[in-house]
């Protein structure tokens, strides 16, 4: 017999069938509750409700284990590429060698982009944010490519227009990095991978092409695979939302990038680079500083420790610190900010205070120590978030189109003014 929870409400019992999962997470299925009883729950930031039913990403915040498709994120960053784990996210399996071949050639064709485009950015002023002007030229492909918006589009037009989202991005991405600093625009190059092609439109200029560092690229890509996905976030939670309504994977995905572009959601990593300058601002004085986070009476915390779901510790942030001592190593970087960081980290890893509590350096901390040594600015570090997180945008989208959701409707409790006239102006 299936399981089941009873729910008591006025004397009457109700029966809530029990969904499992395949890693034994379980859920009330609440689907009926309103017409069977006229209640609705009440779950502020849905912190406590599965909108979906998911086969794409497993994540256990106790145990600090985060898995695509099943493959464990350790062995994804060490031995798998970005553009690989993209494929997987989309398509459910590990390409073959001719599938992964044709993957990236597709990809590779596709990073230009229509010069319209560039007309379109020419009106941004190099005040305007990266990152909107990334959610802008995204949604833009939809007027470049109408047969995306249409509600029903062949499984072609589907590949077509995920190949294309995959590569544009990038080309748009470091091009609205050119247009903040007023820097000419540089073009793709379809001799490099995708994580070289991304730094070297970046970097370069006309007269000087921007040398690539391995290591340098292949930090990159590992901080673009553990980025790639995270399960019902805010931001995928939006794109699953907007895409729910039929919208275009484009314009599903630009309204996902505006999501992400919220300092709640994707801009840690800067908030850690604020607070090391801020320290840094104060005389350097790191002892200091882990004082005030550790005095309840002090409203000041360290940017970059902990993580909101990973109660252990974050699974990325072990592969990644390892990936930003290379980085470091590899560069000679002399810089005073990273010698803050590095003693924030030991701090983190030794005090008991932050031990005790499980306050360890999340992903973001060695994130924005990586960007910062590669010379990306603050304001960049959100499109770089965007770029990972794309090809899980993407499997999300496209996992609740082939499931044929129904459009979401949340419910809210009303707590405003009951019932009352209107009254003329004259008599207010």
């Amino acid at each position: 017999m299936a399981e089941s929870a009873e729910l008591i409400l006025d004397g009457k019992s109700i029966s809530l069938p029990v969904i499992e999962g395949t890693e034994h997470e379980k859920a009330f299925d609440i689907g009926k509750l309103r017409d069977q009883t006229g209640y609705v729950t009440l779950d502020s930031g849905y912190k406590n409700t599965g909108a979906t039913k998911s086969a794409i990403t497993f994540l256990d915040g106790e145990e600090g284990i985060l898995r695509y498709r099943g493959y464990p994120i350790e062995q994804l960053a060490e031995k798998s590429s970005f553009l690989e784990v993209a494929y997987l996210l989309i398509y459910g399996a590990l390409p073959t060698q001719a599938e992964f071949d044709d993957f990236k050639y597709r990809i590779t064709q596709h990073t230009l982009i229509h010069e319209d485009i560039r007309k379109i950015l020419d009106g941004f002023p190099s005040s305007a944010h990266p990152m909107g002007i990334l959610s802008s030229l995204v949604c833009s492909l939809t007027a470049f490519y109408p047969k995306s918006i249409a509600p029903e589009i062949s499984k072609e037009e589907l590949d077509l227009n995920i190949v294309r989202l995959m590569a544009k991005i990038s080309t748009i991405a470091a091009w609205s990095y050119k247009n903040s600093v007023g820097h000419p625009l540089i073009y793709p190059r379809n001799d490099l991978d995708y994580c070289g092609n991304f730094l070297y439109m970046m970097f370069s200029f006309p007269t000087e092409k921007y040398q690539l560092n391995p290591v340098v690229v292949s930090a990159l890509n590992k901080l673009l695979i553990l980025h790639a996905d995270h399960e019902q976030n805010c931001s995928t939670s939006t794109v699953r939302l907007v895409g729910s309504a039929n919208a275009s994977l484009y314009g599903s995905v630009s309204a996902g990038i505006n999501a992400l572009w919220g300092p709640l959601h994707g801009g840690a990593n800067q908030e850690v680079v604020e607070m090391l300058e801020a320290i840094q601002a104060d005389g350097g004085n790191t002892q200091k500083w882990v004082d005030k986070a550790k005095d309840k009476n002090d409203s000041f915390r360290l940017m970059g420790f902990g993580h909101r779901v990973y109660k252990n510790f974050d699974p990325r942030a072990k592969i990644i610190k390892v990936a930003a001592d290379e980085v470091l190593k590899a560069l000679g970087i002399n810089d005073p900010l990273l010698k803050i960081a590095g003693e924030l980290e030991q701090a983190a890893l030794t005090d008991p205070y932050f031990v005790e509590r499980k306050l360890y350096p999340n992903v973001d901390f060695y994130s924005g120590i990586i960007y910062r040594a590669l010379g990306i600015p603050t304001e960049m570090f959100t499109v770089l978030f965007a770029m990972g997180r794309l090809p899980g945008w993407i499997a999300q989208w496209r996992e609740m189109r082939e499931n044929k959701e129904p459009i979401g409707r949340p419910r809210q409790i009303y707590t405003g003014e009951l019932e009352r006239d209107y009254q003329d102006i004259s008599a207010r």
